[in-house]
């Protein structure tokens, strides 16, 4: 027992020999290794700035517009219909030609008018012979008074009896009201028509109408002469035309009020009864200052955005006028040449550095 306590201190010693002869060559490399301290009462190190994208806003032009559907229209159309009931005898127009106003479209049968008007003459001729032996005779004192008058009466009623036949004459021919295209034509020679029978349409497609609405709200900014422009379908491009004419009363039902704008169509790329999409320039503003609509903060009860300022973030309670597709109009709150930013608005917070990024636009 003795022996083992004797062996047993011998080996704790020779272990503590052994770690005190391995201690300065540990030490060292455990405060090599550590991290230095920090001095006791050093100042926190500011966060990094934040890097952002801006835009200097400077005064530039702005059209208010407004959108609306519409309707285009020929400036003048009618459907081709007889006055009078008859037998088609003659066509004289091929469909989808050009017609000038007075020309002779359709004939109908008008042989028993003509022979009306034949008989009238003769009868018209008769009475002047008679009216004429009468003023002699009246002359001489051998006729009275009476008798001429009679003769006169006559005769006026021969006269108008023949501008009857030629007014029933006329009704018999249907001819182009205006210069214009007609349509495709609904009857054949031969064909019995009469005043509800559609014969045909004439357009006139030199200048084109648009119908469109828009709210009433609007309806006092509308002004005869303001600019339009529009697109419809299948077009590649826009047109253009001008307010003509403004409904004056607002439909009750729709709240709506009626515009009409013509527009020029020499090269009859346009067809009447084409859905137009219009573009309205209520007004235009010289010097408006544009931001992204991206850079602009709802609030509560204000809307802001961020500039900077002495390379901080400065919040900035704006007033917004006209929106576009990608931009706001500010009334106030902005002057030209603040910087405003447009990007890492979720990061921002007033009094933050930021730095602009490089590739920001100008």
């Amino acid at each position: 027992m003795a022996v083992n306590l004797r062996n047993l201190m011998w080996l704790l010693a020779c272990l503590a020999l052994a770690a005190g002869l391995a201690a300065p060559k540990i030490l060292p490399q455990r405060a090599a290794a550590a991290p230095p301290a920090k001095p006791v009462g050093a100042a926190h190190e500011p966060p990094p700035a934040l890097r952002v994208s801006a835009l200097r806003i400077e005064p530039t032009k702005l059209a208010e517009k407004i959108t609306a559907t519409g309707t285009l229209l020929a400036e003048e159309g009618v459907e081709l219909q007889a006055e009078t009931s008859g037998k088609i005898t003659t066509i004289r127009f091929a469909e989808g030609a050009q017609v000038r106003k007075g020309e002779l479209l359709v004939k109908l049968n008008d042989a028993d008018l003509l022979a009306t008007h034949s008989r009238a003459k003769y009868r018209r001729q008769l009475a002047m012979l008679r009216e004429r032996r009468l003023a002699q005779l009246v002359k001489q004192g051998v006729s009275r008074q009476e008798e001429y008058d009679t003769a006169l009466s006559e005769l006026n009623v021969q006269e108008a009896e023949i501008d009857l036949s030629e007014a029933q004459i006329a009704k018999t021919e249907i001819r182009a009201p205006f210069d214009g295209v007609v349509g495709l034509r609904h009857v054949s020679e031969g064909a019995f028509v009469n005043a509800t029978t559609r014969i045909a349409t004439l357009q006139r497609l030199d200048r084109l109408k648009i119908d469109f609405s828009v709210a009433e709200q609007y309806a006092a900014r509308i002004r005869i002469g303001g600019p339009i422009e529009f697109t419809v379908a299948g077009a590649r491009r826009s047109f253009r035309g001008r307010i003509y004419a403004i409904d004056p009363r607002i439909d009750a039902a729709t709240r709506t009020v009626l515009i009409r704008a013509m527009c020029p169509n020499p090269d009859a790329q346009l067809l009447p009864g084409a859905f137009a999409n219009v573009e309205i320039t209520l007004a235009e503003v010289e010097d408006a200052l544009l931001v992204p609509a991206v850079a602009v903060v709802p609030g509560l009860n204000e809307k802001n955005v961020f500039v900077v300022r002495d390379g901080k973030a400065e919040r900035r309670a704006v007033e917004v006028g006209t929106r576009t597709a990608g931009t706001v109009q500010i009334l106030s709150g902005l002057a030209p040449g603040d910087v405003v930013i447009t990007s890492g608005l979720q990061q921002v917070r007033a009094g933050q550095r930021v730095t602009v990024a490089e590739d920001a636009a100008t």
